[in-house]
């Protein structure tokens, strides 16, 4: 008998994979997942690329439970729906002879295979997967790529205890179910289905409208810098999903029966009884999967913001080889400098003031006091053009010429906007000098102890004599990086010898967002991803399963004389009534959360590519990517299953 079953088990296996294609290509891609972050985990190699790295394994190892709970959730479903379809299967067996825990253990050898088969085919799509991350992770510390085949035994073990997790769980679950259900309750389980919860009209109608007065307070409430305000504002989110959904579902069929006239449009009638069974007893379920797909919209905005942060913060503060500045006279400079020339070969440096001009006729104009995160300067910071010169030079960037009697403006590009407006000449030590050009390339512009917070007028030399100073300043162009050993040495001797102090490496600024980049927005795109396709396979789980009756139902359609053309268009309109609902909320919540969000940093960094409107594109487009990969598929395995062949 024990062989009879594993026969069965393996048969089963077979179909449950076949007929649940999607589903098993998710678990895959599910063990891939894990096992690729796992060897991120695991990897000496990018370990040692930063300090900042060594803090990756621990946000990994956080945002995998989080993963692995939402991989349980999807198998735990899908074996409760494949225990729910195959009901009269498993009561046959009973009905024959077969004990409850041969049944039990019959379940539980095929998904045992199944999940086994999606764990080793797993693992190898994952190594693929690993060098693909490794990759990102190596071009972000800008170092080239080798392919190098490696196989990591703890990040293999890792991945099998999670799946082992996942499958007893959901296992477990099935198990007690069988075990205490008797044969009519097997035989007739696939009948059982989630109930209307609102019967009445104006029950709906209420609770709709309250929903959506609960989803305008929680987006609003989610945007607020308190915590305790926004962790309201997402239960409001939350009870505004479920309230919408289970009013709206429940409403469905009301709706086309009080208006018989739309009902018998078009395809609307063949489109509302395919949709009626679902709509009106998925609301739980609907409202589930849109709350699933606003945290993912919600984490791969997150992300992009944090990305476009770093990014901008390092682009700032990576413009030379090292940089250093502290506040007072050129003599608390003195032990960094002989640091460098002990430590750091140079190949151009330069040793320089940051002035006050005698007045704030800029600042007054700019008004920086009113949106400035922190403005350390009294009057207008002032270049001189030899100095300027020359740290455009030791920058990289081409040289600007300037005109006699006239000023130069270097500005972050925030500013600069705004400054184009102003062409008035300004007085500065006794001459009257003009406009000349407007220059926006990173300049050290971010602190006080910078060249000039956001901007500085850049003067002849003549006219800077007399001017106070505000703080003396050195940069440099190194002979090769400044190792990440001598930054830190050099933040002490500052650390000592100034009250406010800036020192900055292009090799340390870049590792720093590199290293931010990874901590953040790989946990978060790892949970997105994980939730996108959780979400995704269970809509489609629901919708493939009706595979049967949908081939019934055409094939009397087809005899009734509607032709398949027809019958392809009120398939598309339910796929895509079926598919949008789910996803229009989350649209709707996180569309001015993530623009907000991204409007929060400080002016100047989120600009370009991460500008705000940039950022919302790119999220709403790796989210609709996925979400339209799965429906593609389904629309595509649908169609070909259940519509009559052309005549």
């Amino acid at each position: 008998m024990s062989v009879t079953l594993s026969k069965l088990s393996l048969r089963n296996a077979k179909r449950q994979a076949k007929d649940y294609l999607i589903y098993f290509v998710t678990v895959v891609m599910a063990a891939a997942l894990l096992y690729s972050f796992n060897g991120l985990v695991f990897s000496q190699e990018i370990d040692a690329l930063s300090r900042g790295m060594a803090m990756l394994p621990m946000m990994i190892v956080l945002a995998s439970i989080v993963v692995v709970c939402v991989f349980g959730w999807l198998v735990a479903y899908a074996t409760r729906f494949m225990l729910l379809r195959r009901g009269r299967e498993l009561g046959t067996y009973l009905l024959i002879g077969l004990e409850s825990k041969q049944v039990v253990r019959l379940f539980f050898l095929e998904n045992l295979a199944v999940g086994g088969c999606a764990l080793a085919m797993g693992v190898g799509l994952g190594g693929l997967l690993y060098q693909a991350f490794r990759a990102m992770v190596l071009a972000m510390f800008g170092l080239p790529y080798r392919f190098a085949f490696g196989f990591s035994l703890p990040a293999v073990g890792l991945t099998a205890a999670y799946f082992a997790l996942i499958y007893l769980y959901a296992l477990r679950r099935s198990r007690k179910y069988i075990r205490r259900a008797n044969i009519r309750d097997l035989l007739y389980f696939d009948r059982q289905n989630e109930g209307t919860v609102i019967r009445t009209g104006k029950g709906r109608q209420a609770l709709f409208a309250l929903s959506i007065l609960l989803g305008i307070a929680g987006t609003v409430l989610l945007m607020m810098p308190d915590l305790t305000l926004a962790v309201i504002g997402a239960g409001c989110v939350i009870a505004a999903l479920f309230g919408s959904f289970l009013s709206f579902a429940s409403g469905v069929p009301a709706f086309f029966d009080k208006r018989p006239a739309r009902k018998y449009k078009g395809q609307n009638l063949l489109v509302f009884r395919s949709l009626t069974a679902k709509l009106a007893t998925m609301g739980v379920l609907m409202a589930t999967i849109s709350m699933i797909f606003t945290a993912t919209l919600i984490s791969e905005g997150t992300g992009l913001v944090f990305r476009g942060l770093f990014l901008g913060r390092a682009a700032e503060d990576s413009c030379f080889d090292l940089y250093i500045s502290i506040d007072g006279e050129q003599m608390g400079l003195e032990s960094c400098l002989d640091y460098v020339r002990e430590h750091i070969p140079t190949e151009r440096s330069l040793l320089y003031s940051i002035y006050r001009s005698e007045n704030a006729q800029l600042l007054e104009y700019l008004d920086l006091e009113d949106d400035a995160f922190h403005y350390d300067y009294a009057q207008d910071p002032v270049l001189r053009y030899s100095d300027y010169a020359a740290l455009r030079a030791i920058a990289g960037y081409p040289p600007v010429e300037l005109a006699l009697g006239q000023y130069l403006l270097h500005t972050q590009p925030h500013v600069a906007g705004r400054l184009r407006d102003r062409r008035d000449p300004i007085a500065l030590g006794g001459k009257t000098l003009a406009p000349g050009g407007i220059h926006t390339e990173p300049l050290m512009q971010s602190f006080g102890v910078s060249n000039g917070t956001w901007y500085a007028l850049v003067v002849p030399d003549e006219a800077a004599e007399g001017l106070a100073v505000h703080h003396w300043a050195y940069a440099a162009k190194t002979a090769q990086p400044v190792p990440e050993q001598d930054f830190y040495d050099l933040t002490v001797l500052a650390d000592q010898v100034g009250f406010e102090w800036q020192v900055a490496t292009k090799a340390h600024a870049e590792a720093e967002a590199a290293s931010q980049t990874a901590l953040c927005v790989f946990p978060l795109y790892y949970l997105a991803l994980s939730l996108t396709m959780t979400a995704a396979t269970i809509l489609t789980i629901q919708q493939l399963s009706e595979s049967d009756r949908y081939r019934k139902q055409f094939a009397l359609l087809q005899k009734l004389g509607m032709d398949r053309r027809e019958m392809a268009k009120a398939l598309r309109t339910q796929f895509a009534i079926y598919y949008a609902m789910p996803a229009i909320p989350p649209v709707l919540i996180g569309v001015p959360f993530i623009v907000h969000l991204a409007q929060l940093p400080e002016p100047g960094v989120m600009v370009g590519a991460n500008a705000p409107f940039a950022i919302l594109c790119s999220a709403l487009a790796v989210f609709f990517l996925i979400y339209t990969v799965y429906i593609a598929l389904a629309y595509i395995s649908l169609k070909r299953n259940v519509l009559p062949e052309a005549v």
